[in-house]
């Protein structure tokens, strides 16, 4: 157990001072909520103020915490490609698995960052302090919230760790998602068929209870969402694990983790 502490650890510490090196996550991280709380401000600002909370302020935050996130822990597995070392990470003693999860988290904590920038230029944008209502509640979907995203991530590295063109569906994979999860409207607004798709993918239940968390709402409504959440966590952990097992075995079959 200390050896997967240490091993976490030493990989997040790593992937944080990578991450600050590159040009691409600083703007991810400090350019990009500003300029996307702006944009929201601008969409909101005639709306009620609690809508402006809910869907513009944590608009913001949400859409760079997936953007450091999922989006740069994609970008890793290509990165370590072109390098020539993710063969040698796969088969690092520590563990595959352990070593994209330090990854993750190593971002995880960065684009923590991003909640803090977007809530002070709300702040000064609106000239109003954005209050939360319940701090409890709000700190408990948060945490899920990351532990969704983390997992959301942790799946679709794996997934894209067969591609070639990693950088193509990373791209693919980043606004959709942030349309079809509903981080700057409700999903109610959306054709029948991508609210079934959208009420399928587990980000969308974790939006809704970090919504809940900064107006007043029902407990039992609330519990109702985080059962569903972490229902279909448990499926997608369960999906992850059958397909890296497919995955290892194609991997070490044709041995496909080089560039070519």
């Amino acid at each position: 157990m200390m050896d997967i502490i240490r091993i976490l650890s030493t990989t997040a510490k790593l992937q944080i001072k990578q991450s600050l090196a590159r040009p691409m996550f600083q703007f991810c991280l400090l350019v990009n909520p500003i300029a996307n709380m702006i944009f929201l401000y601008e969409l909101y600002f005639n709306r009620d103020f609690q809508d402006f909370i809910s869907y513009g302020v944590l608009g913001s935050c949400l859409m760079g915490i997936w953007s450091c996130i999922c989006f740069s822990s994609i970008g890793d597995i290509n990165r370590e490609r072109h390098s020539g070392t993710l063969p040698f990470i796969y088969v690092a003693p520590g563990g595959f698995g352990i070593i994209i999860m330090g990854k993750i988290l190593g971002n995880m904590i960065l684009s923590i960052v991003t909640f803090a920038i977007s809530f002070v230029t709300a702040t000064i944008l609106s000239g109003k302090m954005i209050v939360i209502e319940n701090i409890a509640m709000f700190a408990l979907s948060f945490v899920m919230m990351i532990l969704c995203f983390v997992v959301v991530s942790i799946c679709f590295s794996y997934i894209l760790m067969l591609s070639r063109k990693t950088e193509l569906y990373m791209n693919l994979l980043e606004i959709p998602m942030i349309f079809i999860c509903g981080f700057t409207f409700p999903i109610e607004i959306l054709p029948s068929l991508l609210k079934v798709i959208s009420n399928c993918i587990p980000i969308t239940w974790a939006v809704k209870i970090l919504r809940m968390g900064v107006v007043e709402t029902n407990l039992q409504e609330y519990l109702f969402h985080v059962v569903i959440l972490l229902t279909q966590l448990f499926i997608l952990v369960g999906i992850t694990l059958v397909l890296y097992q497919r995955i290892n075995k194609e991997i070490r079959i044709k041995g496909t983790l080089e560039v070519r």
